[in-house]
Formats: structure tokens, C-alpha cells, sequence
């Protein structure tokens, strides 16, 4: 198809007008980063970045001093899996996903709940290599990505390649698409340049605003034909426990961007059409500091809340020990069933059974499946705190 470069080249790339084919539609290719010419810090700019950075700050620190990070994490992982699937249209909820990795998922739409389960380990396994030294690199993103697709209905869609076809967002083509992104022989060039970018080259760019800049480029680029969005999110978090801004993955702007949809295509267009990165920087700095904010008082609200029902429990006298081991458990698994409790505190059967009806007699857990065998208990103040922030359930 043949090419024609447009007048109206953007600050942020140049528009391409594809031709030959059977209707001429316009792709955007993107100028390597950083922007040129460089961003404007104005006032606003520069008074945004650094409340964001104090409350990213303050999260970190709270993570620090948590008795048990991997709680929060475990929990916290999971509903940002499922706010980021929710956003490309699955229908899986955060009580689908735990009854899934409990291998209770009757009438669970499996499609889409798998989709939720790839992201958690998608995520798990970047985060693991970058703690293993391994650099963020295109190589890493691919692995990721491929990850991100095993058998679910984007698995024919080359997991873990970059695509050799065009895409398109919005539309039934590209000819009456809201954004077409770079022709196939234009990604690799155009993800180089971002690798480089993310390594500082050629100039060093803040932590922060290189994780706005780099997910705002990814999206632009579209490099895979299924699951950009989920990868470009989880680019910023990889970024930032990259380059130590965090020790932990607390950070994740999915329910901000979900909740501010309209404004988010807005802005991350507006960086193809007239070159306002500050405009994009200030939209996703404004979600940073929001979303910072949530997490840090997402965390103090459930140790809290684990503080006082563990008092709760150490009133009921003798049984509270069995009470006790049960309740740290639920922590970890929000959805329990007798035995899986059973075999991980290597307790009897009826000391389980009996210290779970006693956490349902102080109203922590309710089982939900109305059965007399098979049944499941939910930890469901814990649930409640989590699915705050507009998870449908």
C-alpha cells in the first residue's frame, strides 16, 4: 500500500495516508521520546508532579512499615486484574476470580475470568524477573504479553508478537476508525526508540513522568493485536518498581483511567493531534496522586479493620486459637471452603468446622452457597473494602 505523509504533522508524530488499497484511511507514526520540543513545565505542571511524587512517597512508606505487605498485595493485585479486564469488556467480577483460583467457579464465565487470571500472572511474572535483574526491555514486554493471551480468546492473536498487520481503534475499519496507529513495518522502529527511552536514552527523564510519557507512546504505537491496553497499564507499575519509586506493585491507575474514561482516549488523542504532552501529563499526574491516595488509605483501612476483628475473635475465650489461624488464613484467601482450610493449618476437621461457625457468629464471614456440603465462607468485610471503587459484582 502506498504511503503519503500528510501536511498537518502533529508535534508528537507524523500522519501517513495509506493508499492502494481499497478506501485510504491516515495511520499515525509517533516521534521517538523524548518530545520534541521538550515539555513546558509550567506552573501547574510542576506543582502537580510533585504532589504526585509526595503521595507515591507517602504509599511507599506506608508499605514499608505493613506487618505483612503480602496480604495487601495478594488482594490488591487482583482487584486491579480485574478493574484492567473490565476495561476491554470481561465480565468477571473479583468474586468470579477468587472462585476460580479456588476451583470453585460454578455459572463463572470462563473466558473471561481466565483473562483476569493471565493478568495476575502476567503482572506476578514481570515483576518477578525485573527482582531478578532482568531489564524492562521489548523482550520482557513480549513475555508479559504472551502470558497475557494463553488460551483465552485472544490466543490466536500472535501472544507475544508484535502484530504484522494494521489495527485500529473505534470503527468497523480503518477508514472510519477514531485512531489508526503505525503501519506493521513502522512497530519495531517505533518500540526500539520506546526501549531506548525507557533506558534513558538519549536523555534521563524522571521516573514518573517516563512512565506517563511510556504509557502514553504504547498506546499509540498499539504494537500487539489484542491486550495493549492491559500491557500499557501495567508499564507504568513495571516502571516504577523498576527504577525503585516503589518497592512493592501498589500502584495501579486502572479504576482512574475506567473512571475517567472519556477523558483518557481525550488526552492521549490530543498528544497525536496537536503535540499536548502537558495536557496528557497533567491527566495522568492527577491520577497518580488520586490513586495513591486510595491505595494508601485502602491499606490503613484493612489493618484496621484486621486489628480490630482479631480482637473480636481473642474475646470468645478457649476456641479463639483455632479462630485466630483461620482468620489469618481468610487474609490470604478471602473465599475459603473447610477443607482447603483444613489442609493448609493441618487441623482437624471439626476444630475447622467449628472455629469457622464461630467467625460466623461474630458476623466476619457468611457462607454463601447454601449448601450442607461443599460449602464456601467469604470474609466479606474484607470483599466490601476491596470492591469499593465501582467493581460490579
Amino acid at each position: 500500500m502506498a504511503e503519503k505523509t500528510l501536511n498537518n504533522i502533529a508535534l508528537a508524530g507524523k500522519w501517513v495516508k495509506q493508499e492502494g488499497g481499497a478506501e485510504p484511511f491516515s495511520c499515525f507514526i509517533p516521534n521517538p521520546l523524548p518530545p520534541a520540543p521538550p515539555i513546558r513545565y509550567d506552573t501547574e505542571l510542576q506543582d502537580m508532579e510533585e504532589r504526585a511524587n509526595r503521595a507515591l512517597g507517602r504509599l511507599e512508606g506506608i508499605s514499608a512499615f505493613l506487618p505483612d505487605p503480602t496480604l495487601f498485595l495478594y488482594s490488591y493485585i487482583r482487584k486491579e486484574a480485574v478493574l484492567s479486564s473490565q476495561i476491554e469488556g470481561t465480565q468477571s467480577s473479583l468474586s468470579d476470580l477468587l472462585l476460580f483460583e479456588n476451583k470453585e467457579a460454578p455459572g463463572v464465565p470462563l473466558l473471561d475470568v481466565q483473562e483476569v487470571s493471565n493478568y495476575v500472572s502476567a503482572m506476578q511474572h514481570g515483576l518477578s524477573r525485573l527482582k531478578e535483574g532482568f531489564p524492562l526491555s521489548l523482550r520482557l514486554i513480549k513475555e508479559i504479553h504472551a502470558l497475557l493471551l494463553k488460551g483465552t480468546r485472544g490466543s490466536e492473536k500472535e501472544p507475544g508478537e508484535f502484530r504484522r498487520s494494521q489495527n485500529w481503534i473505534g470503527g468497523s475499519r480503518p477508514g472510519n476508525a477514531l485512531y489508526v496507529p503505525p503501519p506493521p513495518h513502522e512497530v519495531m522502529p517505533a518500540m526500539g526508540a520506546l526501549e531506548k527511552f525507557l533506558h534513558n536514552e538519549p536523555a534521563y527523564t524522571p521516573t514518573l513522568i517516563k512512565a506517563g510519557l511510556s504509557h502514553a507512546q504504547f498506546e499509540t504505537i498499539h504494537p500487539f493485536l489484542d491486550g495493549n491496553g492491559r500491557v500499557g497499564r501495567l508499564l507504568i507499575t513495571f516502571i516504577l518498581c523498576a527504577e525503585g519509586v516503589l518497592s512493592q506493585p501498589l500502584l495501579y491507575l486502572s479504576l482512574y483511567f475506567k473512571q475517567h474514561r472519556t477523558e483518557y482516549y481525550d488526552a492521549l488523542q490530543r498528544t497525536r493531534t496537536k503535540g499536548d504532552w502537558e495536557g496528557w501529563l497533567k491527566f495522568y499526574l492527577a491520577g497518580v496522586e488520586e490513586v495513591s491516595k486510595q491505595a494508601s488509605n485502602t491499606a490503613k483501612k484493612l489493618y484496621s479493620m484486621f486489628d480490630q476483628h482479631r480482637q473480636q475473635i481473642q474475646r470468645i475465650g478457649k476456641a479463639a486459637g483455632s479462630a485466630l489461624r483461620v482468620h489469618e488464613l481468610l487474609k490470604k484467601r478471602i473465599i475459603l471452603s473447610l477443607p482447603v482450610a483444613q489442609a493448609e493449618l493441618k487441623l482437624s476437621f471439626p476444630a475447622v468446622n467449628k472455629a469457622m461457625a464461630n467467625l460466623e457468629k461474630l458476623g466476619l464471614v457468611r457462607e454463601f452457597t447454601g449448601k450442607q456440603r461443599d460449602r464456601l465462607f467469604c470474609y466479606e468485610s474484607y470483599l466490601k473494602v476491596l470492591n469499593e471503587g465501582k467493581i460490579e459484582e
